[in-house]
């Protein structure tokens, strides 16, 4: 058969060209279809019993060789863009509700539960209520030091893991796919003081921007804990 006669065939089945999403093989089906129809919704009861807040969390690094986007040139010719070749990168931490708030943290170097425990720290300093933090099962997230620290906050901060290798569940990813892919790999980056103020000033765009950050919640895969 010939390709045209290939993708006729094809057509006729209703398949289709498309980009895949790519889930690790380790994923546990069971354990995911367990979070969504028992643990988050007892997570939301808790929250809501006690009037607090649920709040997804994560960390990333971008670096300073990230690029993203297209631009405009005449056919036939690549555009070039130049732009520093040295590499260098910078951490975050940030938490997002379905209610539109924002909290985040740069870090330079990497990050460890020290961060955490800072993080998390000033994320109960400026709220009132209580917080329910959901994060994924990075081994930071389960550290002794971490686990002490959520044990002497209690009254005031309560800590879920994610199932394993289920980062689509996690709202708070949408965050870098938007501050990597939508700002800083558009930008051009030539020092470590640039790249450092080009996400801040996207992280504090994001956080004057509560409708923003509900979007996060409207993705196939996040939209059970809008």
């Amino acid at each position: 058969m010939g390709k045209s006669s290939i993708c006729r065939l094809l057509n006729q089945l209703g398949l289709t060209p498309q980009k895949p999403i790519w889930r690790a093989y380790q994923q546990q089906p069971k354990a995911v279809q367990k979070w969504l129809d028992e643990e988050y919704p007892k997570i939301r009861r808790m929250a809501k019993q006690s009037k607090g807040l649920i709040f997804f969390a994560d960390e990333a690094g971008i670096r300073s060789e990230h690029h993203a986007g297209t631009t405009w040139a005449v056919k036939g010719n690549t555009p070039v863009i130049t732009s520093t070749g040295a590499r260098f990168g910078l951490n975050m931490i940030s938490a997002v509700s379905a209610q539109g708030e924002f909290r985040f943290m740069v870090v330079k170097g990497r990050i460890g539960a020290k961060h955490l425990m800072d993080f998390m720290r000033r994320l109960i300093h400026k709220i009132d209520q209580k917080v329910f933090l959901i994060v994924d099962g990075h081994p930071i997230h389960k550290a002794r030091s971490v686990n002490a620290f959520v044990e002497e906050n209690k009254d005031r901060l309560q800590l879920f893991h994610l199932p394993p290798y289920s980062p689509e569940l996690n709202p708070d990813e949408r965050v870098w796919n938007d501050v990597k892919n939508n700002a800083i790999g558009r930008q051009v980056i030539t020092t470590p003081k640039n790249l450092h103020r080009a996400v801040m000033r996207q992280m504090r765009s994001i956080q004057k921007t509560p409708t923003r950050v509900r979007l996060y919640f409207q993705n196939e895969t996040t939209k059970y804990a809008a």
